[in-house]
C-alpha cells in the first residue's frame, strides 16, 4: 500500500521569445487564443497573461474580448438575408401587380369602379345617433 505519495505538479518555463511569439502570432490574427492553447500546449490563462504582459496594443487595465463570430461570416450571413429580403420583395411585387391587373379587368370587363379616384370627395361617415 502507497501512503502519504504527493504529486508533483509539473512547472514549465518559457523563453521569453516563445512567450514574445505567441502574443506576435495572436496579435497578427493568424491564430486565436483557443488555437494558440490547443498548437502549443499552453493553457489559455498562461496565454492572456503574456498578451497583458508583452502586447504591444494592450494599455494596462484593459480587457481583451475575442470575437467568435467573425467579420467575414457575419458579413456573409446578412448577404443571404439581404439576398431574401430581395426575394420576398420580389414575390410582394408579383402579388400586387397581379391585383392590380385584375383591378383593371374588372373595372374594364363588368363596368365595376373599384379604385378610387383622386377626385372622389371624402366620405363624411355614417350619421351619429344621438344617445338617449
Amino acid at each position: 500500500m502507497k501512503a502519504n505519495l504527493k504529486t508533483l505538479k509539473k512547472q514549465r518555463n518559457y523563453s521569453e521569445e516563445f512567450k514574445r511569439q505567441i502574443v506576435g502570432d495572436f496579435e497578427s490574427g493568424r491564430f486565436s487564443v483557443r488555437q494558440l492553447e490547443k498548437l502549443h500546449g499552453v493553457c489559455n490563462v498562461t496565454i492572456y497573461n503574456w498578451i497583458y504582459k508583452f502586447s504591444t496594443f494592450n494599455e494596462k487595465g484593459s480587457i481583451i474580448v475575442e470575437m467568435k463570430d467573425s467579420s467575414t461570416h457575419k458579413l456573409k450571413e446578412m448577404q443571404a438575408r439581404i439576398q431574401e429580403l430581395e426575394a420576398i420583395v420580389g414575390r410582394k411585387q408579383i402579388t400586387i401587380d397581379y391585383l392590380e391587373k385584375i383591378i383593371d379587368v374588372a373595372s374594364d370587363e363588368l363596368n365595376i369602379d373599384i379604385k378610387k379616384k383622386s377626385n372622389t370627395p371624402q366620405s363624411t361617415g355614417s350619421k351619429q345617433t344621438k344617445e338617449v
